[in-house]
């Protein structure tokens, strides 16, 4: 039987265990809606009309504060992102198509303590355990979302969601991406999913939280584009009518022997919290009610399994990789988490209305970790203690502290403290965000061991550490808000090519870990948005000043603005139009290393020039289906003919792109 099949099986073997099956439906609000829908179905007079407020999901970060919902979503803003590597908020550097191997542009601290294996190329397409939503609904919910249909990226999403009875909501939901890319193997593929189920008994004290995700992404490799008779090694220098499909690559296997990285990501969780002692009630009895307890314990449960693959079956007759006459290269990591998390809970407050709340959390977690390569295996075990203490004074001032400590085990000795306040001045002042933490972190395992096929070694390297302080300020009245973060940072980890003073063959495209001394970073991020009439200008100014530019290869300014038009067309859609540029400093432009997965500095050092990019795009609303047209990098047919990002990949081409969802609610 197929794995995934079993772990299927699996998991819905434990939901029906876990969750009392109850045909007593008691609830006043299910019943109502019930006895309309029997009342429409039998006299086809009465009858509900269902829509999104009948819909709401809770997340787990949700849950472990309260029992709390909030509505589906079913606006069409920021609709035409649907590209992961061109979030502007969260831009990246890539190897120039949908799905391929991408990092943060700005300067984004790893905050993760304990064990990491260190891949992260592909990390921003997985569908992770703590991003799933679990439903209430009224009525059966389900979405349909898909982008391309004859354009190079196919992106398709389905989900559906019903509640079994009042108590119990079960669903699932489906990904399926297929793209052709802009040049000779970059066909990305995957298919992940998810099934997730919410149980609430009748008394609102137990919760029971399930879901199995399942990732199989599959990123082609094609070296980059061969620069050799190419005018001034650049494609978009050159002037003869070759398509860029036509362009030679490096690496050009097909079928079976198409080199890619794959990752399998699989995992299952479930999390059992029972309410201890009084329940507080906020707006009963209407959707958006809130169960807040005064104590209350937890047990979260997990184990994920993940493989990291690189595969190619070729000669390497241009240079990809390092020297070497290795045809065949099968590269594999392994690692299988199981993980235990205890929680006990405390809140003190007064009764009615919250004006004043202390909390306090107490929690164990223990981390089994199964770790092998392609020449060796090892087990690891960790032990962590977590702690958050907060207070809310007035509904204007809370204050949070939270102590991560690894007591036991092969990170020992790694910690996260951290400490935040935040401020409310008034409607019109805004409000202030104060924020400070401290964190120990060991070496992911790809900087202190790697036994792959062209890059092997074996370090020990020292904890990195940083000290952290920030100040943020709100004005929603004025549509201002802006941070301040400064970091210093030791012993800092990253990849570099290996010295070659000599222009050594042998040593060419080696990549090592290296390991950084003190290094500081100043980081502003302010976002103004301005309004005159329907006609909106959304901006947002990103400055990075650091002592270390040639380590951390990120820009010192990076702005985007988005200008558009809002109105309704015939009283029926709500629209949309507008135009997006964004724009960053030149900056130390990284290279990729093939079969690591890992982005490093090379010794050449290339500042690519950068320039304005520009988009324009639709987006609009009728009734339950939003859709969007986009005509994205439109400057290509004037300035410039294009651009890099990473060293060798030519970026995307000018392209016009098109997505749909629907959204049913019964």
């Amino acid at each position: 039987m197929n794995r995934y099949v079993k772990q299927l099986l699996i998991f819905f073997v434990l939901v029906l265990a876990g969750a009392p099956h109850s045909s007593a439906q008691t609830e006043e609000e299910f019943s109502s809606a019930l006895d309309s829908a029997r009342a429409k179905e039998d006299n086809k007079k009465d009858s509900v009309v269902f829509t999104a407020k009948y819909v709401r999901y809770t997340t787990l970060d949700m849950m472990k504060q309260a029992t709390r919902t909030v509505q589906l979503d079913t606006s069409h803003v920021n609709f035409q992102y649907y590209n992961k590597q061109n979030i502007p908020w969260n831009p990246s550097i890539n190897l120039g198509s949908y799905g391929l191997a991408t990092r943060d542009l700005l300067f984004t601290p790893n905050k993760t303590i304990g064990f990491q294996p260190g891949f992260y190329a592909l990390d921003r397409y997985l569908l992770k355990p703590d991003s799933v939503q679990y439903f209430r609904a009224r009525a059966r919910f389900s979405e349909l979302y898909t982008v391309g249909f004859f354009f190079d990226d196919q992106v398709f999403r389905a989900r559906l969601a019903q509640n079994i009875n009042p108590q119990w909501n079960i669903g699932a939901e489906y990904h399926a991406t297929n793209t052709d890319g802009y040049y000779m193997n970059q066909d990305y593929s995957d298919r992940k999913a998810a099934v997730f189920s919410w149980y609430e008994s009748k008394d609102k004290r137990y919760n029971l939280l399930v879901n199995g995700t399942f990732n199989n992404l599959n990123a082609p490799e094609n070296g980059s584009v061969v620069d050799e008779g190419i005018v001034g090694g650049d494609v978009f220098q050159d002037t003869s009518s070759t398509a860029n499909m036509g362009y030679l690559t490096r690496l050009s296997g097909i079928n079976e022997n198409r080199p890619h990285n794959r990752w399998r990501d699989n995992g299952m969780f479930i999390r059992q919290s029972y309410f201890l002692g009084r329940l507080d009630t906020i707006n009963k009895g209407l959707p958006e009610m809130e169960i807040h307890p005064t104590n209350a314990v937890a047990h979260n449960s997990s184990i994920r399994q993940r493989k990291f693959l690189f595969f190619k079956n070729e000669a390497d007759l241009y240079g990809a990789f390092p020297l070497g006459d290795i045809e065949r290269v099968d590269d594999t990591t392994s690692i299988t988490t199981i993980s235990n998390e205890f929680t006990y809970t405390f809140y003190l407050r007064g009764k009615g209305v919250f004006k004043n709340e202390a909390k306090l959390d107490l929690a164990f977690q223990n981390d089994l970790i199964w770790y092998s390569d392609s020449l060796t295996s090892s087990f690891y075990q960790n032990s962590t203690l977590k702690g958050n203490l907060g207070y809310k004074f007035s509904d204007r001032i809370d204050v949070r502290a939270a102590v991560n400590q690894i007591v036991v085990g092969q990170q020992a000795g790694d910690f996260l403290y951290e400490a935040n306040a935040d401020i409310f001045l008034s409607e019109n002042a805004g409000k202030i965000s104060l924020g400070a933490y401290s964190q120990n972190k060991s070496p992911e395992m790809v900087f202190d061991r790697m036994n792959y096929t062209f890059h092997q070694w074996e370090n020990n390297f020292n904890k990195t550490t940083t000290q952290n302080l920030s100040f943020a300020y709100q004005n929603k009245k004025i549509g201002f808000s802006g941070k301040a973060e400064y970091f210093l940072m030791d012993n800092y980890l990253y990849f570099r090519e290996v010295d070659n003073p000599g222009n050594d063959e042998l040593l060419l495209r080696r990549i090592t870990p290296a390991q950084s001394g003190n290094l500081n970073l100043l980081k502003i991020s302010v976002w103004q948005n301005f309004r005159v009439g329907r006609f909106h200008l959304d901006n947002m100014v990103v400055y990075q000043k650091t002592d270390a530019e040639a380590i951390l290869a990120t820009p010192e300014l990076y702005t985007w603005h988005s200008f558009y038009y809002t109105n309704k067309l015939y009283n029926v859609m709500d629209f949309r139009l507008g135009m997006d540029v964004r724009f960053n400093t030149p900056f130390r432009s990284p290279s990729y290393a093939i079969n690591a997965g890992q982005f490093y500095n090379d010794n050449v050092g290339i500042n690519y020039s950068t320039y304005p990019i520009g988009n324009l795009w639709f987006t609009g609303n009728i009734d339950r289906v939003n859709l969007f047209l986009s005509y994205n990098f439109f400057n290509q047919f004037a300035y410039p003919k294009g651009y890099y990002t990473v060293r060798r990949y030519p970026m995307n081409d000018a392209n016009f792109r098109f997505g749909v969802s629907w959204k049913f609610y019964d």
